[in-house]
């Protein structure tokens, strides 16, 4: 029997979103952000977060 995995969220210095098994520890330049929870539980939460995808090196104003 399998038990569903619970996610983190996790962001990088540009600002993007990725989820992450929560028994795991985030890799070299991410950092945990937003909730933990089930797979659907974080992704609705990037989602409605994560509304423009492009980096923020590419969203500052010059």
């Amino acid at each position: 029997m399998q038990t569903e995995t619970d996610y983190k969220v996790l962001i990088n210095q540009e600002g993007q979103y990725s989820i992450w098994p929560e028994m795991k520890q985030a890799p070299l330049g991410w950092k945990e952000t937003g909730p933990t929870g089930s797979k659907q539980e974080v992704l609705d939460w990037v989602r409605a977060q994560w509304t423009d995808m492009r980096p923020a090196s590419l969203r500052q104003p010059n």
